[in-house]
């Protein structure tokens, strides 16, 4: 099923939940692909999804053996919400300095860069990160 839209005002939500396993974030962005088609905004969207379904396994319940994590995508006419739903943890995600030398410590900078705003709600039984990326007006919404 397609996930286009009616018209310009409707809002419409498409939601997947994948395995917890590194394999799963090649999947997610495929779903981001399905779901966005040829809109100028898809490069941004696979590494803002990448970025958090990555953390989500990578820190959190989601990533322990029988975890998963849930994508959840919103678009209207001239704002697409990306959400990644995790099972939680004690770690609270934020942004960091990294070094010059540290393997990581830049997604979160990469996601606050591409959107107009991202955040956290939740707790350590299960939280949500998402960010809203501005759609061009040029581009039929999906």
């Amino acid at each position: 099923m397609s996930p286009a839209l009616n018209g310009h005002t409707e809002i419409h939500k498409w939601c997947r939940n994948f395995p917890g396993t590194r394999d799963q974030v090649r999947e997610a962005r495929q779903f981001v692909s399905a779901y966005l088609g040829d809109r100028p905004e898809i490069d941004a969207a696979q590494l803002i999804v990448s970025e958090l379904a990555s953390n989500a396994i990578r820190h959190t319940r989601s990533g322990l053996p029988g975890g998963h994590f849930g994508v959840t995508l919103h678009a209207g006419s001239t704002l697409l919400i990306v959400a990644v739903l995790d099972e939680g943890s004690h770690f609270v995600p934020r942004l960091c300095e990294a070094a010059d030398e540290d393997l990581g410590g830049r997604g979160l900078h990469l996601v606050e860069t591409l959107t107009v705003r991202w955040g956290v709600y939740g707790d350590a039984a299960g939280r949500t990160v998402w960010a809203l990326l501005p759609l061009t007006s040029s581009a039929p919404v999906p």
